[in-house]
């Protein structure tokens, strides 16, 4: 039996690109319940923990009612719209523009080559005058291009239709899509562009790559075909782990851009944005991020979608909703995506170590496990990772990269005590089976950290690890991943090549972070260890070291060779005052950041393949 209808459509008309407007529209039927009609904008989506404000990017709100009279009405609270509703009114029907200029994957954006809808932040929900239940029924949602795009959405098609817009009188292609409650309404994605759906099927589900650059650059065809055929490696890979899904019509949005990258996951698709090299042949290092990025997008269909945070199931999408577990959810994500990458074959087990040693770089070079846990780092991602500043690497870590670390500390430690039987990969797949949606095994949906614990310890080898667990994520302290290395007969070392160790030595090392600035070099971040810690500040530009210019990257690594352990002169700009100040030069710090040896039987084993 299908779903009622709630009687309630939401609309787009993106005929007038060059605007860089939305036209919305929300249609309501009576019966209406109170005398007053609230709206409001949801602030936040899951995958993305920062609250926003779609609501600023507003004009022109209209209500009226089914005689075509305009209703009284008028902006409430922060986010919210009230709209007076006169007795015996049978409907309702409102129109705003929405400005959408802002380029990512987490925003509305339009201009005359494409739209990309994010519903949350197009579409105000009736919060009050209706009956609540309506909302979690099935939902019409009509989308108005000009006839040339295709549009591509999990939204289940109801039907397409050449004829003029109904918010602009525009000619174009309305097509009317539903999804069955509110939930799928807000966790789905719309792109629609001149670029045709690429579909087809991966162990019997469907499943739909949709293209668009952001300049309009051409897509290299071989580049594309060899996409293709990583997404399905990747693709059959979690099948082989999770089983084939009993949901179908996956979307991948890829955006091509000149350098933004990032992804965000939606029920049943998702939207990463790359720069549009990553796509263009000899550029093996972005397209390996490129596949990486898909694989992570690809695990949160379980490992977020399906499997969430207790109190995540029902969403409150108008404030913040804390959780201490994102290190499982980013963190493990991030791991396993990225080795399912390695045992699909669509990565080479030297493209993981490459990965590897930059995780390895970017954690080493700040002092933040010092200072927070994964569970403290994941409960305050509202307020750290989301609004970083020049000083953050000294007292935070990032759930997704240190993380990724501790679920490899603690995977390598279940693999030894269970003589490979079981690793990380399981635990996943048996906390789906007890408390993921979708899941007819599920005992109580939602995890808490109470279920991670009792899951890992209830398993083969980690009945023992519940301590561990413990200590990886909430102890301020870097795990022991030398140890977990030391498993698999691989070994850590520092990245200096060899026959470059004397020069290394002579060397100095300033330990600061660079932006090169139309000539001028201004410092942006202190990593750990920096001898000019206290001297320079983020934002001073470095002017001369030892009476020599230093306007480019090149002549500051020209100006520092062979100073290791000397007394150097730095003259820079605080503020716009030139200062100059003498600093006893110190030797780069080497951290163990690369993987030496072949590895074991156990670790080929455990890179190698589940496919049967």
């Amino acid at each position: 039996m299908s779903p009622v209808n709630s009687g309630i459509t939401f609309s787009i008309d993106a005929t007038e690109g060059n605007s860089r407007r939305i036209h919305v529209g929300i249609d309501i039927k009576g019966p209406f319940t109170q005398p007053i009609l609230k709206l409001h904008f949801p602030r936040w989506v899951p995958g993305s923990y920062f609250l926003r404000e779609p609501i600023q990017h507003m004009t022109e709100f209209v209500a009226v009612d089914d005689d075509g009279i305009e209703l009284n009405s008028f902006r409430y609270e922060v986010d919210a719209m009230k709209i007076k509703v006169p007795k015996n009114t049978k409907s309702i029907s409102i129109s705003y523009k929405l400005l959408a200029t802002e380029l990512s994957c987490r925003s509305n954006h339009l201009d005359s080559t494409h739209v990309h809808i994010m519903p949350p932040f197009t579409w105000f929900l009736p919060t009050s005058g209706i009956d609540s239940e309506r909302m979690n029924q099935k939902h019409s949602i009509s989308l108005h291009t000009p006839a040339s795009w295709f549009a591509a959405t999990q939204y289940e098609l109801e039907s397409s239709n050449s004829c003029e817009g109904l918010l602009t009188g525009n000619n174009g292609i309305t097509h009317l899509f539903s999804a069955p409650n509110r939930d799928e309404l807000l966790d789905g994605i719309i792109e629609a562009n001149e670029n045709e759906n690429i579909c087809w099927k991966v162990d019997g589900r469907n499943h739909i790559l949709k293209l668009w650059d952001s300049g309009g650059h051409p897509i290299d065809q071989k580049m594309l075909e060899k996409f293709k055929l990583d997404m399905n490696k990747v693709i059959k890979e979690h099948h082989a782990l999770f089983g084939i899904p009993p949901w179908d019509n996956y979307v991948t949005v890829i955006q091509l851009t000149e350098n933004s990258r990032g992804g965000l996951e939606h029920l049943n698709s998702q939207t990463s944005m790359m720069p549009r090299q990553c796509l263009m042949p000899n550029h093996d290092d972005q397209y390996m991020d490129l596949v990486s990025l898909f694989s992570h997008e690809y695990l949160h269909q379980w490992n977020v979608k399906r499997l969430r945070p207790r109190n995540f199931i029902d969403y409150n999408l108008q404030r913040e909703a804390h959780t201490e577990l994102l290190w499982w959810f980013e963190g493990c994500t991030s791991w396993l995506g990225d080795m399912i990458c390695v045992r699909s074959g669509a990565w080479s087990e030297k493209d993981w170590r490459k990965d590897w040693m930059r995780k390895m770089k970017r954690t080493t070079t700040r002092n933040g496990m010092q200072f927070e846990s994964l569970s403290e780092s994941s409960h305050d991602a509202w307020t750290h990772l989301y609004r970083g500043h020049s000083f953050s690497r000294e007292t935070q870590i990032s759930y997704y990269n240190e993380g990724e670390l501790a679920i490899f500390c603690l995977d390598a430690e279940l693999q030894r005590r269970s003589n490979g039987n079981t690793g990380i990969c399981d635990l996943m797949v048996e906390l789906c089976k007890r408390h993921a949606i979708e899941y007819d095994s599920a005992v109580q949906l939602g995890v808490t950290y109470g279920d991670i614990r009792k899951a890992l310890t209830s398993i083969e080898g980690g009945s023992r690890l519940g301590t561990m667990l413990d200590s990886l994520m909430k102890n301020r302290q870097l795990p022991d991943v030398e140890k977990a290395c030391k498993y698999y007969s691989l070994k850590l070392v520092s990245d200096v090549k060899k026959g470059d160790e004397q020069n290394h030595l002579e060397n100095a090392w300033l330990g600061v972070s660079i932006k090169d600035s139309g000539g001028k070099l201004i410092v942006t971040t202190h990593q750990a260890g920096s001898p000019v810690r206290d001297l320079l500040m983020p934002g001073d530009e470095i002017i001369a070291i030892n009476g020599r210019r230093t306007d480019s990257n090149k002549k500051l690594n020209s100006s520092l060779k062979g100073q290791n352990e000397k007394m150097a002169n730095i003259i820079y700009s605080h503020e716009g005052v030139v200062k100059s100040a003498d600093v006893k030069m110190i030797n780069k710090i080497q951290h163990k950041v690369k993987l030496e040896g072949k590895g074991n039987q156990k670790w080929r084993d455990y890179i190698s393949t589940r496919q049967g």
